[in-house]
C-alpha cells in the first residue's frame, strides 16, 4: 500500500507540475573512466522538491528512483538507518569501501551518485547472467527488463532478485522490504530505462 501511495503521489506532482529540469549547479560528466560528479554547493532544498527527470536513459532512471527512495533527499535518514537520496545501507556502502563517518556520506552529494554508479556497475556485474537470460521476457504478466532488475536489487540486494528470478518469479520468493514494497513492485515500475551504457564491473573504482 505504501508503494502504491508512492507512485501515485509521483504520477499527481509530474502531472501538476510537469517533468523538472536538473538543477542549475549539477554537473555531471561522461563515464569515461568512471568520472561522475556533482557540485558540493547542491541546493538540497532545490531538490528535496524537485520532480525526477522523465528521459527513459540512466538519468532518469537513477532520478526516478532517487525520488522513490527518499524524495530526492540527499540528507535523508529513515527510521531504519539508511541514508541519504538513494537510501543506502551500511552494509552496502562497506562492500563498496566507501567508510559512511569519515567521508561524511549524508553531506555529499558527490560522493552518494558515486556510491550509487558503483552499486549499479557492480549489480550489473553480480546479475549479468540474469540480465542475458531474463531481460525482454514476459513472466506471470510482469515485463523483465535490465533497469528493473538493477532497481530491484537495489531494493532487495542482488542475491534475493537473482533467487526470484530463477524460480521463475515465485511469489514466495517476492520479498519485501520493511515498508512492505517487493522486488516484483521494482521490477514493474523501473522497467524498460536504457542503462546499456553503464558497464559491469566486478569491483568498481572508488575514485576521490
Amino acid at each position: 500500500m505504501f508503494f502504491k501511495i508512492k507512485l501515485i503521489l509521483f504520477f499527481l506532482i509530474a502531472i501538476l507540475f510537469g517533468p523538472a529540469l536538473p538543477p542549475s549547479n549539477l554537473a555531471i560528466t561522461t563515464l569515461d573512466n568512471f568520472e561522475y560528479s556533482a557540485s558540493l554547493s547542491y541546493d538540497f532544498e532545490q531538490i528535496k522538491h524537485t520532480v525526477p527527470f522523465v528521459e527513459k536513459d540512466f538519468v532518469g532512471f537513477k532520478e526516478f528512483l532517487g525520488f522513490f527512495e527518499s524524495g530526492s533527499d540527499y540528507k535523508k535518514i529513515n527510521r531504519l538507518g539508511y541514508l541519504g537520496k538513494y537510501q543506502f545501507g551500511k552494509s552496502t556502502l562497506k562492500v563498496l569501501k566507501i567508510d559512511y563517518i569519515k567521508n561524511d556520506f549524508i553531506n555529499e552529494p558527490a560522493l552518494q551518485e558515486k556510491a550509487f554508479l558503483m552499486n549499479v556497475m557492480r549489480n550489473k556485474w553480480i546479475l549479468r547472467r540474469e540480465i542475458s537470460r531474463f531481460n525482454g521476457l514476459v513472466i506471470n504478466n510482469m515485463f523483465i527488463s535490465e533497469s528493473g532488475i538493477i532497481a530491484a536489487a537495489h531494493l532487495s540486494g542482488p542475491g534475493n532478485v537473482k533467487k526470484f528470478l530463477r524460480s521463475f518469479c515465485d511469489s514466495d520468493l517476492d520479498l519485501k522490504d520493511a515498508n512492505g514494497t517487493k522486488i516484483s513492485d521494482y521490477l514493474k515500475t523501473f522497467k524498460n530505462y536504457n542503462i546499456s551504457e553503464i558497464e559491469a564491473i566486478r569491483k568498481p573504482s572508488y575514485i576521490n
